[in-house]
């Protein structure tokens, strides 16, 4: 697999995250202008009582789609990248808007369908993994590469959500994974450029407290990082990190993500850095 001609020049790069970043752009404006369904439709209230609105995450799932979909490197790369983000951000989507909280975790998703309950949650780990193992088959040759790669995309998207629990976490996570896949020059470097251009136009809004990812936008910036680290990695690195991130989700049933942020001075900065007080 072959990055994009002249994919590789930095000019390149800069390019592919401008674009990112004005596709979320114009997304989250044309979003908020005709919301789906009506504004009150993606209404929230957050922690501190304010009304903030989830249609960021589609703005962001729209812009992996498309403008990533239009330059974000090799044909393949951009593909399966915009496959995984429009498949993740609708799965996302429909948790956001159909789902509840009552359960929780892949456990409690488990729990529910054991007592003959078929949670909106399970429904999107299920699609998710589907689009995942398709952009996979878009990216990989072989049945084992497809697989692994299958399974780093969705793992990646389960993640960032996983961290998606504070104003600019998940969105922070997404700049940190993506910033040195977009720096490396392999066949993913472009879908993180431009994942980096868009997850970075959306991040003051998020820091703010005026809109949220939800998990429309998280699972699909998730998916997003995941596919441009499959297009490049050798089957050992694939195995290797889906290893880690099936770690990473099996130990957050057990472990707060956000007491071990807050008890490591380094991540509880850069947590804070940008945020409310």
């Amino acid at each position: 697999m072959s990055g994009a001609a002249g994919g590789r020049r930095p000019l390149g790069r800069f390019g592919q995250a401008a674009a990112g970043a004005i596709a979320a752009r114009l997304a989250g404006t044309a979003l908020q202008s005709a919301p789906p369904g009506g504004a009150a439709r993606w209404a929230r209230t957050n922690h501190r009582g304010e009304a903030v609105t989830l249609l960021e995450g589609p703005a962001l799932a729209l812009a992996g789609a498309l403008a990533v979909g239009a330059v974000g490197g090799g044909a393949r790369a951009r593909t399966a990248a915009a496959l995984a983000a429009a498949g993740a951000g609708a799965f996302g989507a429909y948790d956001d808007l159909a789902g509840s909280t009552a359960s929780k975790g892949f456990r409690g998703h488990l729990g529910a369908l054991r007592r003959g309950e078929v949670t909106s949650g399970l429904v999107k780990v299920g699609g998710i993994g589907a689009t995942g193992l398709l952009a996979g088959a878009v990216l990989r040759d072989g049945l084992v590469d497809r697989v692994l790669a299958g399974g780093v995309v969705a793992g990646s998207a389960n993640l960032v959500n996983l961290f998606d629990l504070r104003p600019g976490r998940a969105l922070k996570v997404g700049l940190v994974a993506a910033a040195p896949l977009a720096s490396s020059g392999g066949p993913g470097a472009g879908v993180a450029a431009t994942t980096l251009g868009a997850a970075a136009a959306l991040l003051p809004e998020d820091l703010a407290e005026q809109s949220m990812l939800g998990d429309a936008g998280a699972n699909a910036l998730g998916a997003l990082v995941g596919a441009a680290y499959a297009a490049g990695a050798s089957r050992r690195s694939l195995a290797l990190g889906l290893v880690a991130l099936v770690a990473l989700t099996a130990a957050s049933e057990r472990i707060s993500y956000s007491q071990v942020i807050d008890a490591t001075p380094p991540l509880a900065w850069l947590d804070r850095l940008g945020r409310r007080a």
